[in-house]
């Protein structure tokens, strides 16, 4: 029996920091038909690459069921790391990216794989702040998350970093 076709979904992500570390935020569109939605969010602490993960991770956590997915990020740690096949190796390889290097983000990373492999992903890397104009209204997302007034912790990376 052929496989029913998975719904489309085109997702666009962002994420930004002031400071890095520093408050960070991550902004995402996701477009499936006519339908559009887009979210944000921030923490009080965190980096730049944590915001870039977190933005794939909350676009593909929305959907409900599995689905085909092109995923727009700005991020080449990103972009690499899945299209490239490093996050796989560094998960089969306990995190580590060499003998003597651990992974970093080791909590995001786990996460983003077992939702790349829920879905069907395709990433498409993208120039940021070159006037794509899904990728500005993300980032626009993303630096107003980080400019809220009493972010939450990002428990992942204040657990790693030993900070508080």
């Amino acid at each position: 029996m052929p496989e029913t076709p998975k719904p489309q979904v085109t997702i666009y992500t962002d994420g930004a920091c002031k400071g890095n570390p520093g408050p960070g935020g991550y902004g995402v569109i996701l477009i499936a038909g006519n339908h559009r939605k887009e979210l944000s969010g921030g923490y009080r602490r965190t980096t730049n690459n944590r915001m870039e993960l977190l933005a794939a991770i909350v676009g593909l956590r929305t959907l409900k069921s599995p689905c085909t997915v092109t995923l727009h990020t700005d991020s080449k740690y990103v972009a690499d790391a899945l299209e490239k096949g490093w996050a796989r190796k560094w998960r089969a390889n306990g995190w580590m990216r060499t003998k003597t290097d651990r992974a970093l983000n080791p909590d995001l990373w786990e996460e983003l794989l077992a939702l790349c492999e829920r879905h069907r992903v395709r990433v498409v890397w993208v120039r940021g702040h070159a006037g794509h104009e899904e990728n500005e209204r993300c980032d626009e997302l993303a630096v107003t998350a980080a400019r809220q007034r009493n972010l939450p912790p990002d428990s992942g990376y204040e657990r790693a970093s030993g900070t508080k």
